[in-house]
């Protein structure tokens, strides 16, 4: 039965959107939807990939982290708002079609669903390395395939097994950052290495040794690092009480991101010079090392292997549900519609599983190439979903107001202000990638994705003109037994 705050939806559009994706069985909690999308949005990036990100802005990178969460924390506020009104799975892909245009829902979903289906094979791969660790002279075949059947099964057998593992694994890595900052902060204050402390901000160059420009560049590669925190909306198609869980999962979600981030790269940057962090070793594991902890690389493996099978199992099931949505919408086979007895899509997740095929033929050394370019459209449709869920909001709010909707749980503050800065802070970073080497690519290959999936549409929408939509909910399920 829908919840009070379902039935304030829009006259006639809330009832819509529910039927549509019927079936889907609501078995995830508050404390999951928390962890799920505090675990999303930490990953590899923190671990391994922040050094990067530290050698374009220097000790700056504090300042750039600062603005990749503020622009998170208005994203974290549309999305809030619009999934209280909508508890859907489709999601931002269901606000863009209702709001702007079906066309944008139909973008933002196949994007989306293209990007994690791709970052599901890079994070397999890297799984196959790691274990490399441990058994170094195995097929990274043999791993790719024994991972890729876990996380299917994980994922194919019930929503709720899913949030259990995906709440433990967040949960491994939330340990994880939190013993490195009190460690460190241990080493850094309590110790009193040699080189270590908070000079090292200022002694090789200064706070912003690369000036404004390396701290902006810095700024949109920390955005990069907090993709995956839009997982919580879609989750709250599948939750219990999502006018109460959504909100509280947002608002914890970039306090904790804000805290953990920057915490974290803040003792990064004491501990370990920052022209040493992207050809050093992990600065994670310079910590252990200091204190003569034994088997330090060990256990940093066993935390970034942990971080990408967190992520590859929120890709896998984000990826599953954007198919589901797309084929009750009527925009992709109504095969990829239909649910199991308990309640999964599993066709949808078929299909999304093909990232870890391309995985397992790229360690056959082929279509690498081809690999390239898609790791551009996953790095592109990040941002192109981040733009258009900023529209949404904008639609969305004038629209509730003119239809008198009631007053809900939770309130973009600062609207239209705040979504409008955030549009302009997407558009900067869009032109920013264009002239900056290392992302041009993927600003290229990304408008090529947007205008074939528009041509795509426009066929689309040619071979339709003048059918009937399906009707909402009319999508059968295999069993109507649905006991998890």
């Amino acid at each position: 039965m829908a919840t009070e705050v379902q039935r304030a939806a829009l006259p006639g559009m809330g009832d819509a959107l529910e039927a549509r994706e019927q079936g889907l069985l609501r078995g995830l909690g508050t404390r999951q939807l928390s962890m799920i999308a505090l675990g999303s949005a930490i990953g590899t990036g923190l671990f391994l990939g922040s050094g990067s990100a530290i050698g374009l802005a220097g000790p700056s990178i504090i300042v750039s982290y600062l603005i990749g969460a503020f622009v998170v924390f208005i994203l974290m506020g549309c999305l809030a708002e619009m999934s209280v009104a909508h508890p859907t799975v489709g999601s931002f892909g269901v606000f863009a079609e209702k709001y702007v245009h079906p066309w944008a829902g139909f973008i933002i979903r196949y994007s989306y669903w293209a990007a994690n289906a791709v970052a599901v094979g890079g994070e397999v791969t890297a799984i196959s390395i790691y274990m490399k660790y441990w058994f170094p002279h195995s097929p990274g075949l043999l791993w790719i395939c024994l991972f890729g059947a876990l996380l299917l099964g994980v994922n194919a057998y019930s929503t709720r097994v899913f949030g259990m593992f995906e709440f433990w694994f967040s949960m491994i890595k939330v340990a994880a950052i939190i013993l490195f900052i009190l460690v460190g902060a241990y080493v850094v204050f309590g110790i009193g290495e040699p080189g270590i402390g908070p000079q090292n901000y200022v002694n090789h160059g200064g706070f912003f040794p690369h000036g404004a420009w390396g701290t902006w560049v810095g700024g949109f590669v920390a955005l990069f690092s907090f993709i995956g925190f839009e997982l919580v909306a879609i989750t709250a198609g599948e939750a219990k009480e999502p006018e109460r869980a959504v909100p509280k999962a947002f608002r914890w979600t970039v306090v904790r991101l804000l805290l953990f981030y920057v915490l974290a790269i803040a003792i990064m940057l004491m501990v370990v010079p920052w022209q040493q962090a992207g050809t050093d070793e992990s600065p994670f594991v310079k910590v252990m090392q200091i204190l003569h902890i034994p088997g330090a690389a060990g256990v940093m493996n066993f935390i970034v292997l942990t971080a990408a099978l967190s992520a590859m199992n929120a890709q896998l099931y984000a990826t599953t549900r954007m198919m589901f949505s797309l084929a009750r919408g009527g925009y992709a086979p109504k095969v990829f519609g239909r649910l199991t007895r308990r309640g999964v899509p599993a066709n949808a997740l078929a299909v999304s599983a093909f990232g870890v095929v391309l995985a397992a033929l790229l360690t056959l050394n082929t279509a690498s190439v081809a690999y390239m370019a898609l790791m551009g459209l996953a790095l592109f449709g990040a941002l192109i979903t981040w733009f258009i869920i900023l529209l949404s909001h904008l639609c969305f709010r004038r629209a509730w107001t003119r239809s008198g909707g009631k007053r809900l749980p939770v309130r973009m503050v600062g609207y239209p202000y705040l979504p409008s800065f955030g549009l302009l802070m997407l558009l900067a970073v869009f032109v920013s990638m264009w002239f900056t080497g290392p992302f041009h690519g993927a600003i290229v290959f990304g408008l090529m994705w947007i205008v074939l999936l528009s041509l795509i549409y426009g066929l689309w929408h040619l071979l339709h003109r003048g059918r009937r939509r399906p009707k909402t909910g009319a999508l059968p399920t295999d069993s109507t037994s649905a006991d998890i």
